[in-house]
Formats: C-alpha cells, sequence, structure tokens
C-alpha cells in the first residue's frame, strides 16, 4: 500500500501536466489563428481602401512582385518539367496496358491543370516565398522597425504586408500558367516521343476532357494558397522575437504551417469540386 499510492500519485501528476500542456497548445494556437485572421481582414479591408483613396503602394507592391518572380519562376520551371513526364510516364504505363493511348493527352492534362500545378504553386510559395516575407518582416522586428512604425503612428499592416499580399495574389496565378504550360508541354514530348501518341490525338482527347471551368478551378486554388502563405508568413515575422534565432524560427513555422494549411485546403477544394464540377466525359 506505502508502494502503490506514490505511483499513483506520479501518475495523476504526469496525467495533469499533459493535460495542461495539451489545453495551453490549443488555447495558443487558437490565439494566433485569431491573430492570422486579424491580419488578413485588415490587410484585405486595406486594400480596397487604398485603392479607393488612391494611397495604395503600387510601387512597393510591383518590387515586391518581382522579388517573388526571381525567387519562384526558375525553380517553377524545375518543378513542372519532371512532374509533367512523371505523369505522362506512369499514367501512359497504365492507359497503355488497357489498350487507351490516345486518352494520354486527356489524363496527363487534367493531372497537371487539376492537381499539379495549384500544389507546386502552393508549395514554392510556401516554401521560398514564405521564407522571403518572413525573414524580411522578422528582421525588421528584431531591429525594432516595426516598434517604429507603430510610435510614428505608421500601420505596419497598410505600409508592409498589404503591398507584400497585392504582390502574391499577382504572382500565385502567373507562377500556376507558367507551371501548366511546362508540365503540359513536356507531358506531350514525352507522350509522343517516347509513348508513340500522336499529336493529333494527344491535344483532341486534352480539348474534349479538358474545360475552361478546370483552368479557372486552378488559378482560384493558386491565389488561395497565395493568401494563406503571405498571411502566414507575415504573421510570423511580425511576431519574430529573440534576435536572429528567432527569426530562424519565424522562417521555419511560416514554411510549415504554409505547407500543411496548403495541403488540408486543398483536401477540401478537391473534394468541393469533385461535387460541383465533375470530370466531363468526352
Amino acid at each position: 500500500m506505502t508502494r502503490t499510492l506514490p505511483r499513483t500519485s506520479a501518475v495523476r501528476t504526469n496525467v495533469r501536466i499533459v493535460r495542461d500542456n495539451f489545453s495551453g497548445t490549443a488555447v495558443a494556437s487558437l490565439r494566433t489563428f485569431g491573430r492570422a485572421a486579424g491580419i488578413a481582414q485588415e490587410s484585405v479591408a486595406g486594400i480596397f481602401t487604398g485603392i479607393a483613396r488612391g494611397t495604395f503602394q503600387w510601387k512597393e507592391a510591383i518590387l515586391q512582385a518581382w522579388r517573388l518572380v526571381t525567387v519562384t519562376a526558375i525553380p517553377a520551371i524545375l518543378m513542372a518539367i519532371p512532374f509533367g513526364v512523371i505523369v505522362s510516364v506512369q499514367v501512359g504505363n497504365l492507359i497503355h496496358t488497357l489498350g487507351a493511348d490516345s486518352l494520354l493527352g486527356a489524363t496527363g492534362g487534367l493531372g497537371v491543370i487539376k492537381q499539379g500545378a495549384p500544389l507546386a504553386t502552393g508549395f514554392l510559395l510556401g516554401g521560398a516565398g514564405a521564407a522571403a516575407l518572413a525573414a524580411d518582416l522578422g528582421a525588421r522586428t528584431i531591429r525594432e522597425e516595426i516598434d517604429a512604425l507603430n510610435t510614428m503612428g505608421i500601420s505596419p499592416i497598410h505600409r508592409l504586408v498589404i503591398p507584400r499580399m497585392v504582390a502574391m495574389l499577382i504572382v500565385a496565378p502567373l507562377l500556376n500558367v507558367l507551371i501548366i504550360f511546362v508540365g503540359v508541354l513536356a507531358g506531350y514530348m514525352v507522350a509522343i516521343g517516347g509513348q508513340g501518341v500522336t499529336p493529333g490525338s494527344y491535344w483532341a482527347t486534352f480539348g474534349s476532357f479538358t474545360t475552361t471551368a478546370d483552368v479557372w478551378v486552378s488559378l482560384l486554388k493558386a491565389v488561395i494558397f497565395g493568401f494563406i502563405v503571405v498571411v502566414i508568413a507575415c504573421q510570423r515575422g511580425l511576431e519574430a522575437k529573440g534576435g536572429p534565432r528567432g527569426v530562424a524560427d519565424a522562417v521555419n513555422a511560416a514554411v510549415v504551417l504554409s505547407v500543411v494549411s496548403i495541403v488540408i485546403v486543398n483536401l477540401i477544394a478537391t473534394q468541393i469540386t469533385a461535387m460541383f464540377l465533375p470530370t466531363r466525359l468526352a
């Protein structure tokens, strides 16, 4: 009895510690989500207000858009080529077994447009784009530039976040279009060069199964992913603390949270799209 009671007390203490840690983490996560939602709401409202009043910083937005292009354009091409090739080869082997080689254009095109391009866009923006934004704002935060802006009565959201959000929303669909073009072209070259598909049948099935709605959905998903990335990256950068180590932590958190959020949102968007916009049969 004397040995059982201390063990039981220790178990209860450990359970209580685990419960407190879990509840504390959950509350902190909800607060972080609330702050991110607040940044998103203020930024969206600030975009329309700034454009209506003629005070929007177009020069800064274009500069930030160019910076995003410089860190994502080449990786987008390098990612789209192998993705288009992999889709063409793997799907091509399957439909060749079924004796439907002419459908390779439809399967390859739909794979790139509906899933490959928006996911690749999101991952690139969530990787290179989020890292660049979080590092920039995090460095400004630890140098107390954000505090200086607040002291002067200048909102960091309007001065720093809104131009970066507009830049991200401009670059995301353009990057998505680039990945679609390169991915479909790479799949086409593999299909006609290594799998014996004629160019006419490839493009005929591609046009029969792929609709403009699929392209619009792909662009919309890319814009949503870009919006998620910029909100997360800016929120983590503005809340960086602890010197250079804090900036590194903010960058890591921004990248991880962006990628995880993109995967979850893509899963939900795919299910909604499948219900309301099913694949058209030729």
